[in-house]
């Protein structure tokens, strides 16, 4: 099944879908409004709560219109939601430490992220909060950078000003739309044996699970090792490895 196109059509208590991919398939990034979308048609949703996606929402505003949806885009920081385009709800969220507003425990269908889990310092917190927030048989999805990749293990391991200079190297951005925000990798890992018992101990049922070999960070400046980056994709695609994913998607659901 593509990425960015899933429907829950199991039986109860079935295994998940576990499956992997090539790094164009991710839908962290330009296809991340497509994967949310084609959510949202097969689960229709009333309250969608958007996790960390401070100044840039992944649905347009006029999508959120015509859906007729309460949309929420949510951050730790209140400069960010400040910077969010007109026409969403926003809301300042520690949702790792809480506490979590009343009005919106049990209360949200869908909550999806992209490439934030690896921003966050304690996931067992993290999940269990977005676990409360949301409603019987609520969906969580998300998209998001796994450990072991080099370019991550070097970011997780450097010192915030070299993590900086390197990112500002390989991937050059808009740092007032696009800031940078230190990376912790906590729970954000392939889909292992180990990732499946964490999120089951919370509460979840796991539907999908979803790894992605491979990463854009020596394409334009270091060919040669974008080469053999390449090679050994495929070769994990051949025999994937969980814990040699650099991205994964997962679709969690409070039962």
């Amino acid at each position: 099944m593509p990425a960015g196109s899933w429907k829950d059509e199991r039986a109860a208590g079935a295994a998940p879908r576990i499956a992997y991919h090539e790094l164009h398939e991710f839908p962290g990034w330009d296809g991340a409004p497509r994967f949310l979308s084609t959510l949202i048609e097969e689960h229709r949703p009333r309250v969608v709560l958007e996790a960390g996606s401070g100044a840039n929402p992944t649905l347009p505003a006029g999508e959120v219109g015509r859906l007729k949806l309460r949309y929420i885009t949510s951050d730790i920081e209140a400069r960010e939601l400040e910077k969010a385009p007109d026409g969403y709800e926003t809301r300042c969220l520690d949702l790792e430490h809480g506490p979590l507003p009343g009005d919106l425990i049990g209360a949200c269908d869908l909550v999806f992220s992209r490439m934030v889990n690896e921003h966050v310092r304690d996931g067992e917190a993290y999940h269990r909060n977005l676990y409360r927030l949301l409603a019987p048989r609520g969906l969580a999805a998300h998209c998001f950078s796994t450990l072991y990749a080099l370019p991550f293990l070097a970011n997780r391991l450097a010192p915030g000003m070299v993590a900086d200079l390197l990112l500002d190297f390989f991937n050059p951005r808009d740092r007032h739309q696009q800031d940078k925000f230190r990376a912790h990798y906590s729970w954000s890992r392939g889909p292992s044996a180990a990732m499946l018992k964490r999120f089951r101990a919370l509460g979840y049922e796991v539907l999908a699970y979803d790894g992605y070999f491979g990463h854009p960070y020596y394409q334009s400046k270091l060919c040669p090792l974008d080469w053999l980056e390449r090679l050994k994709s495929r070769a994990l695609l051949a025999r994937p490895i969980p814990l040699l994913t650099a991205y994964a998607t997962v679709i969690l659901r409070k039962p």
